[in-house]
């Protein structure tokens, strides 16, 4: 443990206590730091006779804010400078070394190269099963666009090769897809892929369901006369919303049912709206589809913490 400084000390008397003060202070007691410390150790540049490398615990606390605060490297590195409530998170005095954007931009390298997001996710996930977060056995499924510069004045003159142009109601979007899949009872992101922007929802709706599910709802993106005879015959329930067909109106008992499900359904939504309008993740932040799915898992993995804080201790 770090000893107190006197500039800790004094921030510890501030009268006023900011919402970031209350957000870091509440992530600081959710996250499960030693277990996903241990996931990147492996993998962390050890002490050796040149430069000492960053204390690794600094490092994911500064790549965990610029996840909630959609920082870039930059801005990372000037905010542990401007922000006493960032750099305090971050476990750096005011005395410390700041670690600078490159070394910021080399950790998450560190985490892109070995595929280290997807197993932050699945960690986060399976300590949630063990601090008795109960699961069911019915998932809810669901997809939102993310942007990515659609124009060609840049360096390259050209597009992002790995997105793709969609329309959703009547409008165009250019970007990638994130799907997932949450359990119904706790609303656990529990499945994820990601996808050019036009993938249709249906066509990953194998990836997002469990083994165990006995229910799946989703909205009429993801009719499939094929994947719903396929789920009865597992025995599973399919409660995806049914889609009016060209010159036929639906009856009211479809209306009806449609209803019911959206009513289940709507809670998935919660979590595109933690990761969008909680941490600020609208568009991509870079390009290719692996880079920004790094991303996303790890926002997803955040997003679970975020949502059950308050079951969790934070």
């Amino acid at each position: 443990m770090k000893q107190i400084t006197f500039a800790s000390a004094e921030y510890t008397h501030k009268k006023v206590i900011t919402k970031r003060d209350l957000f870091l202070n509440e992530m600081e007691k959710t996250v499960p730091w030693v277990r996903l410390l241990n996931i990147i150790e492996p993998y962390y540049p050890k002490r050796g006779k040149g430069r000492p490398p960053m204390p690794m615990e600094s490092m994911l606390r500064i790549y965990f804010l610029q996840q909630w605060y959609f920082l870039s490297y930059p801005a990372a590195e000037h905010a542990l400078y401007d922000m006493d409530c960032m750099r305090r998170f971050a476990q750096l005095e005011l005395l410390d070394a700041i670690p600078d954007e490159t070394t910021i931009l080399n950790f998450r390298r560190l985490i892109e190269k070995h595929q280290l997001s997807a197993a932050i996710f699945a960690d986060i996930n399976q300590y949630l099963v063990e601090k008795g977060i109960k699961v069911s056995q019915g998932s809810m499924v669901d997809a939102t666009i993310i942007q990515a510069p659609s124009s060609t004045k840049n360096k390259d003159k050209k597009r992002d090769p790995d997105m793709r142009s969609t329309r959703k109601n009547n409008q165009y979007y250019f970007g990638f897809k994130i799907h997932i899949g949450t359990d119904i009872n706790s609303n656990v992101i529990h499945s994820a892929t990601v996808t050019p922007a036009n993938e249709a929802d249906v066509n990953e709706l194998p990836k997002l369901l469990r083994k165990d599910d006995k229910v799946v709802f989703a909205d009429a993106g993801y009719t499939s006369d094929t994947y719903k005879r396929g789920a009865r015959s597992l025995g599973m329930s399919w409660k995806v919303n049914d889609k009016r067909k060209p010159k036929k109106n639906m009856s009211s008992s479809q209306k009806k049912q449609n209803r019911k499900n959206s009513q289940i359904r709507a809670r998935v939504e919660h979590c595109f709206r933690v990761i969008k309008c909680q941490f600020g993740y609208k568009k991509a932040s870079y390009k290719g589809l692996v880079k920004n799915a790094v991303q996303v898992f790890t926002l997803l993995g955040l997003a679970n913490l975020y949502m059950l804080r308050g079951r969790l201790g934070g």
